[in-house]
């Protein structure tokens, strides 16, 4: 693997804020220096800086071909990961540049690192003293090849499937991701009784929960409102039915998580209602798991519309994982009506069980978007398209 020399190492921190292409075409002033290399590092960095900020400190850390940083899980979903699963040995069968197990190995005695690509391997150990962890082995070898091996038994086994085809496309059906754990799960079971996989965002919850079998646990992960991440945790032999976790990662580390079964959620009642004096859109983690009903029941909020997925209350719910809003006015779809509460023709548009997009409804309005005021577009419990003026509330 690639290290470079003091030298290189202050350049790199010298020209963090810089833009890459103008450095490259500089580079004969540092003829000196592997430019191209270095210039990529910092292109790195410039990524790293909000995504992994603890291996954006370390000025000595090697990065990887940029694939593998867009790929990687960021430093605080890596955090979530580890602090749900803890052992004395744990085996992370899709290594890449190491970020989840940099987390998970905290929380273990021992853990080994799994990845076929020599050159990543090493980049991958020679990162890991750079950051102060000593508990991991690496094997740059086929991941199958070395649990078929391994004599011992491990207590979880983790690992994120490689989501591209071999033309480059990106998948997300267990089937075609590599490798394949529905190919593998025997062996995987053999060696430990605990797995942790992680799967796309795009994945269907539900049919992913057929293949696998002996799911106990789902998570749905998201970042500052953008799910990242599905996450699947395996149990040998559990039959059973799988609890569900809406899990919302903000700044500053809260956390917003709900958790419930879909036969809790399929066997809930719930009120409708039209409009009242508070709107809430829910984070997207609990759209994604399927949340729609039982939130409603567990923060006393109605819901406008079976479709619509927007809740709404007389009295105030400041903890409701989501976005709050105070409604100012309901309306039709009506020029005129809505930009009287629009003196800068300027809101921020939301829609939720609507025939238009957003462009067409600010086009059909005449504003731009930005502003302090939030519209919503949706359909009411009687089926009548409307538009919610709303004021959003910070707590």
């Amino acid at each position: 693997m690639k290290t470079f020399s003091e030298e290189s190492v202050r350049f790199i921190q010298e020209h963090l804020q810089d833009d890459v292409n103008k450095l490259l075409l500089q580079g004969k002033r540092f003829s000196h220096l592997p430019v191209s290399d270095l210039v990529l590092q910092i292109q790195a960095r410039q990524k790293a800086k909000s995504k992994l900020p603890n291996w954006f400190s370390k000025e000595k850390i090697v990065f990887p071909p940029m694939i593998s940083l867009e790929q990687c899980s960021s430093e605080a979903t890596a955090a979530y990961k580890a602090g749900t699963i803890e052992g004395e040995v744990l085996i992370d069968l899709t290594g890449g540049m190491g970020v989840d197990i940099s987390a998970m190995a905290m929380r273990f005695k021992q853990a080994i690192h799994l990845e076929q690509n020599q050159e990543l391997s090493e980049i991958t150990a020679y990162n890991f003293r750079q950051l102060g962890i000593n508990n991991v082995a690496f094997y740059a070898q086929n991941s199958i090849d070395f649990l078929q091996n391994y004599p011992q038994r491990a207590d979880w086994i983790y690992l994120d499937p490689a989501r591209r085809d071999h033309s480059g496309g990106k998948v997300f059906r267990l089937q075609d991701c590599e490798p394949n754990i529905l190919e593998i799960s025997d062996l995987l079971f053999e060696k430990s009784e605990n797995i942790l996989l992680k799967t796309s965002p795009m994945l269907d919850i539900d049919l992913a929960v057929s293949d696998l079998q002996h799911v106990y646990k789902i998570a749905v992960v998201a970042l500052e409102n953008e799910v990242k991440e599905v996450l699947f945790y395996l149990r040998k032999g559990f039959i059973g039915e799988a609890e569900k976790t809406a899990v919302n990662i903000l700044k500053n580390n809260r956390i917003e998580e709900f958790s419930f079964t879909k036969s809790l959620e399929t066997g809930t009642y719930i009120n409708y209602s039209q409009p009242s004096k508070f709107l809430y859109e829910p984070n997207v983690a609990i759209l994604k798991a399927g949340a729609f009903k039982i939130i409603a029941q567990k923060f006393k909020v109605q819901k406008l519309q079976a479709n619509s997925h927007l809740y709404t209350s007389e009295a105030l719910v400041p903890d409701f994982p989501g976005r709050v809003f105070e409604i100012e006015a309901v309306c039709k779809l009506d020029k005129k009506e809505i930009l009287k509460y629009l003196p800068d023709k300027k809101a921020n548009i939301t829609t939720r069980n609507f025939p238009l997009t957003v462009k067409q409804i600010r086009d059909k309005i005449g504003i731009s978007d930005g502003g302090s005021v939030f519209l919503f577009a949706t359909t009411d419990q009687f089926n009548q398209k409307i538009i919610l003026i709303c004021k959003k509330l910070v707590f």
